[in-house]
């Protein structure tokens, strides 16, 4: 999710096209700055970050954001940078997609199944981000 303005946009745009469509934000478990926002029920300011993928690392993000983040983004998973590695490593192998660890952060919450998905349902996983830091290490 990083500073929230893509996932805000896309929500909110999904949500007025298909209002019953989900929409998961994914964030890494040592910048939960969203998910730390919501439990709070404000905004907050996260004290430290502890992660690898730079661009979900933002401490605090911005009241428009937030706002549409809270009305639109149905629930918010953490992942482990370990599980963004794999799954930055899989879509380069696999795929030939080189996504830097932030991109790869859908994939690994899906990976992992930490979204509860329901026979037949149909998924979308943004990939963005062009950078190499999440298959730097196995190349």
């Amino acid at each position: 999710m990083g500073g929230g303005g893509l996932i805000a946009g896309v929500a909110t745009a999904a949500k007025l096209i298909k209002p019953e469509i989900r929409v998961i934000g994914i964030e890494p478990i040592g910048a939960p700055t969203h998910h730390a926002s919501r439990e709070a029920g404000e905004l907050v300011t996260l004290s430290t970050i502890n992660t690898k993928a730079g661009t979900l690392a933002p401490r605090r993000s911005e009241e428009l954001n937030y706002d549409l983040i809270q009305k639109y983004v149905d629930d918010i998973v953490l992942v482990g940078d370990s599980a963004m590695e794999d799954a930055a490593q899989w879509l380069w192998f696999e795929l030939g997609i080189a996504a830097e660890l932030s991109g790869a952060a859908g994939i690994a919450a899906l990976s992992n199944k930490l979204i509860p998905l329901r026979a037949g349902t149909n998924v979308c996983s943004i990939v963005c981000g062009g950078g190499t830091d999440g298959i730097s290490n196995s190349i």
